[in-house]
Order: C-alpha cells, then sequence, then structure tokens
C-alpha cells in the first residue's frame, strides 16, 4: 500500500505514485530508427577496413581477378609482409622508423607544449590575455593547406627543407590542443586547490606535475590523441618538403609505391601497396586502445561528484 495516493478518508484514489527509483529501472528509451542510422554508420566505417584486411591475404592475381570483399586464392597475408619488410632492401622499415620519429617528437612534443601553455593560459591572469585568445582562435580557423607554401618558403630560406626538422617543427605547434587543454583546464582543475597547494609551500611546477597534470589526464590524452593521428598521417606536408626518399614517413612512402603499379614502368606491386597500408594502420589502433582508458577512466572519475 506503500506510495499510493489516498484522500481525506483513506481510500484509494487514482493511479499510484511512480517512485523516482522505479523510474530509473527501466533505462534509457530505445529508438529503433537511431539504432539503424547507427548500424548504417558502422558499416559504412568498417567496410574498408574489411576490405583492406581481406585484400591483404591475396596474391597479386588474387587480387585483381577476384571480388574484393572475399577471400580467394592462397591465403599470402605473411608471405604478402615478408614482401613488404624485404621489397627495395627494407625501405619500408626506414619510413616506418621515420613516422615513428615524426610521431614521437613531433606529437609529443605539441601535447607537452599545449598542455603547458593551455594550463597556463586558463590559471594565471597577465596583460594582453584577450589577444592571445583571438590568436589562437584564428590559428584555429586557417587550415593547414593554406600555411604549406609560406611554411616551405620560410624554410628554404632557412636551409632546412629536405631534412626531418621541416616535418618536425610544424609538429609542434597545435592550436587546436592548446585550446582544447585551456577550455578543460578552466573547470577541471579547481584553483582552491592551487591555492591550498601553494599555502603548504609546494611550487609552480611541482602542484603542476604532481596535482594538476593528473586532473587534466583525460584532455592530455585527447590532445594526445589528435597530435598522433595528424602526425602519422601527414602527408601534404612530407610531400613539399622532402625529397630524399630515406626520409619519407610512410604516406608519401606507400603513395610512391602505389605511383611505381600504376605509372609507365610499372611494377606489379599492389599487393605490396595493401599490405603496406595495412601495417601502417596498426599502429594508430594500438596507439587508441593503450590510451582510451586512461581517457575513459579520467571522463569517468571527472563526473562524479565526491
Amino acid at each position: 500500500m506503500a506510495g499510493l495516493p489516498l484522500d481525506h478518508t483513506g481510500t484509494l484514489t487514482g493511479r499510484p505514485r511512480r517512485r523516482r527509483s522505479d523510474v530509473g529501472e527501466r533505462g534509457p528509451r530505445k529508438s529503433p530508427l537511431l539504432t539503424i542510422i547507427m548500424s548504417l554508420f558502422l558499416v559504412y566505417s568498417f567496410l574498408p577496413l574489411l576490405w583492406l584486411v581481406i585484400s591483404s591475404t591475396k596474391t597479386q592475381q588474387s587480387l585483381i581477378g577476384s571480388f574484393g570483399l572475399w577471400f580467394s586464392g592462397p591465403f599470402a597475408l605473411f608471405d604478402n609482409i615478408g614482401q613488404v619488410l624485404t621489397y627495395n632492401d627494407g625501405i619500408f622499415l626506414r619510413w616506418f622508423l621515420n613516422t615513428l620519429i615524426y610521431v614521437v617528437i613531433g606529437a609529443g612534443g605539441a601535447t607537452l607544449l599545449a598542455t603547458l601553455a593551455g594550463y597556463g593560459l586558463a590559471k594565471y591572469n597577465f596583460p594582453g590575455k584577450r589577444a592571445v585568445f583571438a590568436v589562437i582562435l584564428g590559428a584555429i580557423a586557417v587550415p593547414g593547406t593554406a600555411l604549406a607554401v609560406p611554411t616551405f618558403l620560410m624554410f628554404s630560406q632557412l636551409g632546412l627543407t629536405n631534412t626531418m626538422w621541416a616535418i618536425i617543427i610544424p609538429s609542434l605547434i597545435s592550436p587546436f590542443g592548446l585550446y582544447l587543454i585551456w577550455v578543460y583546464a578552466v573547470d577541471s582543475v579547481p584553483t582552491e586547490l592551487l591555492e591550498a597547494a601553494r599555502v603548504d609551500g609546494s611550487g609552480e611546477f611541482r602542484t603542476f606535475f604532481t596535482i594538476s597534470l593528473r586532473l587534466l589526464a583525460p584532455g592530455v590524452v585527447t590532445v594526445a590523441l589528435f597530435a598522433i593521428v595528424a602526425t602519422w598521417n601527414n602527408y601534404f606536408l612530407p610531400l613539399i618538403m622532402l625529397n630524399d626518399p630515406n626520409l619519407f614517413p610512410l604516406t608519401i612512402g606507400l603513395q610512391q609505391w602505389n605511383l611505381q603499379a600504376v605509372g609507365v614502368s610499372s611494377q606489379p606491386i599492389f599487393n605490396l601497396v595493401i599490405t603496406g597500408s595495412l601495417l601502417t594502420i596498426i599502429p594508430i589502433v594500438i596507439a587508441f586502445l593503450l590510451l582510451q582508458r586512461y581517457w575513459q577512466s579520467g571522463l569517468s572519475a571527472g563526473s562524479v561528484k565526491q
């Protein structure tokens, strides 16, 4: 009888009231239309990856003369991987090492600089802060391709073209990452906590690395993922900056192989191009899987009030 509405005489009236706990136990509403739409997006996103995996298991002959979304001929994945790693004196491994260098130094440096600058802009006041904010927003609005030619001319004047620094130095700047950390640090790092640390005698750098950085972890991981993906997939900047094959990243190297396969003196290496593309995306998938647990756990912890 608990929870049922009664009138002044004690008799039951109307329908029983719904308790909040009963409503919450029902769970979220289901939408068939939304399920269908999301399923279509999932198929649209997964289909190219499926084609890439299946095509990597085929020989050159099976790749050309069979249906793209199903297996055909002998299973040649491991043979293709061996050919990719040994073709042209193992140049693919050199491209892979170059890409790792660009990502570790470029994307890692971009994440560190964006975190330091965004935190400083969020938690410290200084003259000209509004002007800095306007400059950052303007930098986000300018597409990277519009700055490629001026960057090339500037690096050409400095004698840095056709060097690793021509790729690393531009990769260190991430206006969007800086803005993201700035916005995230405003609410995720309480000012009272910083003041308490200062009262206890903690220096600014010690406070940042021992307290603030842990609270900023979800934002830092997000910026790192964006920077890693952008640097790993960087194509246009290395295309105009580099002409030495020993300095190419994977994106330019695979494009050179593709040009060899379709050019005048074409070579039957389409299976190497496809298998090399599959090997190229594996590190990105691993990086995402390793970082997402820090991302999700940080977001979950920040969404619960103690």
